[in-house]
């Protein structure tokens, strides 16, 4: 019989993950990981409190499937908060569910159901793949758009997708609340989480002026011309593209369009300076771990939530980095984020923008 280890949250996607491979015959464990939180907020980290381990658990039990815990508290406070903070020292505003999917969901995690005999490893991510006429896997989109969540799974090189297993990504959310009710799983009407794990809630600014309170110097609001129009309490405080709460006067709305960190300076300017032509992109992965050998076009998501938007991607030193140069001026470009590439349905990989 194949095993798969499905990789639960006490979420209603996972657990349905783990029900319909169950269905379908596979050998199916359940594996959550607990993850680091800060001293006394163990109870709000929402991927592993204990009334998020207590579902999971009762899941398993509904479903007649073995159940283990993996301590990650180590390893996650080292790569992933530490990058997360980092990020913020580097003037990025750093996406800390790419390395954690890279890192500990696809390493640390996937080493562990390796480790207990397992063929692969499913999550409650929507995402698909597919296999193509040579027998390299892709990345493709969700069924359900609004769920998507190919984004976070750039990372994926071949050798983790082939491993890997997405059973939620062939269905729409409101069918999968439907699946769920039908295996009579308590995780049913389970509300969605959101926001980082490990900020247990509170606002990212807060948990930096603890973790890291020598971020937070103030320094020069300037124009993009070198004047000099106020003052910043810390560039972590501030987004790109944040137009309110700058404390600035002027006669026309002013927005942040880039943090200089070396010079520890906050750039403001109008609505028509927001666009940006192009963009760099560093610690490239390409899916079917080819980089191509000449521009293409493709459509580009800049972060999570936004719009893919057409452009022309040019692969830069071997594939290691890549230029994109959009078709029309796209607004709110961040460093730290991930630009990821789409040519119709699949994910051909992405980079960090720099």
């Amino acid at each position: 019989m194949i095993k798969v280890v499905v990789a639960m949250s006490g979420g209603v996607d996972s657990s349905v993950a783990a029900a319909l491979l169950k269905q379908q015959g596979y050998e199916v464990i359940g594996m959550m990981l607990r993850l680091w939180s800060e001293p006394g907020k163990e109870d709000s980290n929402r991927c592993c409190t204990p009334d998020s381990m207590a579902q999971a658990r009762r899941v398993a039990a509904k479903l007649d499937i073995p159940f283990y815990v993996v301590d990650a508290k180590n390893v996650f406070r080292e790569t992933v908060v530490q990058y997360f903070l980092d990020g913020y020292v580097r003037g990025e505003t750093p996406n800390p569910c790419l390395l954690c999917n890279r890192q500990i969901r696809w390493t640390f995690l996937l080493d562990r159901a390796l480790a207990l005999g397992a063929d692969f490893m499913a999550t409650g991510h929507y995402a698909r793949k597919v296999k193509d006429e040579s027998g390299k896997m892709k990345l493709m989109r969700a069924v359900d758009d609004a769920k998507d969540q190919s984004y976070v799974l750039h990372v994926l090189t071949q050798e983790k997708l082939q491993r890997a297993l997405f059973p939620v990504g062939e269905y729409p959310k409101p069918e999968i609340r439907r699946i769920a009710e039908s295996f009579g799983l308590p995780t049913a009407s389970r509300a969605d989480s959101q926001d980082l794990c490990f900020l247990a809630g509170d606002d990212y600014r807060n948990f930096l002026s603890r973790n890291a309170p020598a971020i937070n110097q103030p320094g020069n609001i300037e124009t993009r011309d070198g004047k000099v129009i106020g003052q910043h309490t810390g560039l972590a405080n501030y987004t790109i593209g944040q137009r309110k709460g700058l404390g600035v006067a002027s006669p026309i709305p002013l927005y942040v369009i880039t943090k200089n960190a070396a010079g520890n300076t906050l750039v403001v300017g109008t609505a028509d300076e927001l666009g940006f032509a192009e963009l760099t992109a560093r610690d490239v992965n390409w899916v079917s771990g080819e980089a191509p050998s000449a521009p293409f076009r493709a459509m580009v998501k800049i972060r999570y939530t936004a719009r893919a938007v057409p452009a022309e991607v040019t692969p830069l030193e071997s594939g290691t980095r890549f230029k994109v140069r959009f078709d029309a001026p796209a607004r709110d470009v961040t460093a730290g984020q991930a630009a990821v590439l789409y040519v119709g349905e699949e994910v051909l990989g992405g980079g960090i923008i720099v």
